[in-house]
C-alpha cells in the first residue's frame, strides 16, 4: 500500500481541486475572523471576545471541502482507468481502497491545518484561547475525527459511483443533507423551556414569561436529539463551533465506530463491484 499512496500523495501535491480547496479554506479562515474582530470592536457593551469563539467554526462547513475534493479526486481515477489498472497490475482491492481514504482523510487534515493558521490572524485583537490547553487539545482531536468519519462517508461514496458527475452530486448533497439534518436537530434543542414575550409598560418594554413552550422538547425524545447530535460528525461540528461539547467520550466513540463500519462495508462492496 506504501505505492499507492506515494502515488496518491504525488498526484495530490498536482492536483488543482486540492489547492483551490487549501487557498478557498484560508481565505475563508482569514475573512471569517477579520469579522469577528470588527464585531468585536463594534461592540461597546461588557461582553468578552475571544479567540474561542470564532476558531472552530471550520468545523461546522468543512465536509462540503471533502465531499468536493474526495469526488472529484476518486471520480477522475474512475475516469481515467487509473483504479482498474492499479488492480489490474496487482494491488489488492482493498489496498486501493484503504490507500484512497487516507489520502482523502490527509487532504481533509492540510485544510483544517490551513484554517487553523490563518485564523490566528484575530490574535492580535482578539488574544488567544480562554479556555485551558487540554480543552483545545480536546476540542482538535474531536475535530480530526469528525474528519476521519466525514472522509470515511466521502470515500464510501466515491469508490462505488463510477460516474464522476453522478460521484460528486451525490457527495455533496450527501453532506448538506446531513448538515441540513444536524442543523434541524440543533435548532430543536435550542428552544427555550419557556415562551417569552415582549410587554409595554410605565417604565419601558419588558420580557415576560408567557408560559411553557410547546416546542420545547424533553424526556426520551430529547435524548435522542443529543444523542443524534453527538453521534454524527455535522452536529459535532455544530457542537463544537457553539463551544457546547459536554460528552466529548460519545463524539469520539461516535466518529470512530462511523469511520469503521463505513470503510470496513465500503471494502466490502468495492472487492466485488464489477469495474469493466
Amino acid at each position: 500500500m506504501g505505492k499507492l499512496l506515494a502515488a496518491n500523495f504525488a498526484r495530490l501535491k498536482k492536483d488543482k481541486i486540492f489547492w483551490i480547496c487549501m487557498g478557498v479554506m484560508l481565505f475563508y479562515a482569514v475573512v471569517y475572523m477579520l469579522n469577528g474582530c470588527r464585531q468585536a470592536t463594534a461592540d461597546l457593551s461588557d461582553y468578552s471576545y475571544g479567540l474561542d469563539q470564532y476558531y472552530f467554526h471550520f468545523a461546522a462547513s468543512i465536509g462540503l471541502f471533502c465531499a468536493l475534493f474526495s469526488s472529484m479526486f476518486f471520480g477522475t481515477e474512475y475516469g481515467d482507468g487509473t483504479i482498474r489498472n492499479k488492480i489490474i497490475i496487482g494491488h489488492a482491492r482493498q489496498s486501493v481502497y484503504l490507500a484512497n481514504f487516507l489520502t482523502a482523510f490527509t487532504a481533509a487534515l492540510c485544510m483544517m491545518l490551513v484554517w487553523l493558521i490563518g485564523a490566528l490572524v484575530a490574535v492580535p485583537v482578539l488574544g488567544f484561547w480562554k479556555m485551558s490547553a487540554p480543552n483545545v487539545i480536546l476540542y482538535l482531536l474531536i475535530g480530526v475525527m469528525l474528519l476521519a468519519a466525514l472522509c470515511s462517508i466521502c470515500t464510501f461514496v466515491s469508490m462505488l459511483s463510477v460516474n464522476k458527475a453522478m460521484t460528486v452530486a451525490l457527495s455533496i448533497l450527501l453532506v448538506l443533507g446531513l448538515i441540513a439534518f444536524a442543523s434541524m436537530v440543533y435548532g430543536s434543542l435550542q428552544e427555550p423551556e419557556m415562551s417569552s414575550g415582549v410587554s409595554i409598560t410605565a417604565n419601558g418594554m419588558e420580557m415576560s414569561d408567557l408560559g411553557p413552550n410547546p416546542n420545547y422538547i424533553t424526556g426520551v425524545k430529547r435524548e435522542i436529539y443529543e444523542w443524534l447530535i453527538d453521534f454524527l460528525p455535522t452536529g459535532q461540528g455544530l457542537r463544537m463551533w457553539q463551544l457546547e461539547i459536554n460528552r466529548p467520550v460519545r463524539m469520539l466513540v461516535s466518529s470512530a465506530f462511523i469511520t469503521l463500519f463505513t470503510t470496513l462495508g465500503g471494502i466490502f462492496l468495492f472487492k466485488r463491484k464489477n469495474l469493466q
